[in-house]
């Protein structure tokens, strides 16, 4: 068959060649046309360098030494073995040619096997690595409201702030401001219009975490924190106590 005039067959041949599922009389005829027509040849050998140029997928590793001592026996057997007088010499270049193209063929197929391995192993670590960042992205807060509580003199004393992903407020004292520990401080929700609603009694802590419902905060224009009797009040009672801070809750873009 004239292959060079099917140059699509062609490629698919020696496509196949190169992976190694070119088998049985099939790869002996295209071994015998690789011989005799360069283009056949180049076309085997353009597959071959694809499919070894994905090796680079693969961090080097080191041959087994079981390896290194038999292709050391194979040149020795072949160095050692006596060529027969009745066969001519072209038999035998003929069938060190066979020997290399086979061997080229097996480089191919064990290329091809492991980028294939060398894929698999960097989506898994891709995988990975995109799970690790959406894990840390679910972990970051998004904050969505943001409210600076002032005492009357208009010195900050709590930065509040609410991430509605994680339903969370959290508080942070930045003043000295310590309360007895008979009280309690109280934060509450202020709207435009209505009585005041309770987000929750507020522990001694540096950095204060309370659930809360995004409605909750949504529908509130302000902040304030009272000072209440040990464990807080009521939320319908409203504060009992006097109002020592308060600020304008502002809601910002993500």
């Amino acid at each position: 068959m004239n292959l060079i005039g099917h140059p699509e067959l062609l490629d698919r041949l020696a496509s196949a060649y190169a992976l190694g599922t070119l088998r049985g009389g099939a790869r002996r005829r295209f071994e015998a046309l690789a011989r005799e027509q360069a283009p056949v040849r180049a076309a085997a050998l353009v597959w071959q360098s694809r499919l070894a140029s994905l090796n680079e997928l693969q961090p080097e590793v080191a041959p087994d030494p079981v390896v290194w001592q038999r292709i050391a026996r194979r040149l020795q057997a072949d160095r050692e073995a006596p060529v027969s007088r009745s066969r001519p010499a072209g038999i035998a270049d003929w069938l060190r040619s066979l020997w290399l193209w086979r061997g080229a063929a097996a480089a191919g197929a064990l290329a091809s096997v492991v980028a294939l391995v060398a894929g698999l192993n960097l989506r898994e670590q891709l995988g990975g690595q995109v799970r690790e960042l959406q894990a840390r992205l679910l972990a970051s807060p998004q904050i969505a409201y943001v409210a600076v509580l002032a005492d009357e003199q208009a010195a900050p004393a709590m930065l509040a702030t609410y991430d509605p992903r994680q339903g969370r407020l959290t508080l942070q004292r930045v003043n000295a401001y310590r309360e007895a520990a008979d009280r309690s401080l109280q934060l509450w929700a202020l709207p435009p219009s209505g009585a005041p609603r309770s987000l929750g009694v507020l522990g001694p802590d540096a950095v204060l975490r309370l659930p809360s419902a995004e409605d909750e905060v949504r529908n509130a224009s302000a902040l304030a924190v009272s000072l209440e009797p040990q464990g807080g009040v009521p939320s319908e009672r409203g504060p009992t106590g006097p109002v020592l801070f308060k600020g304008a809750l502002i809601r910002k873009a993500l």
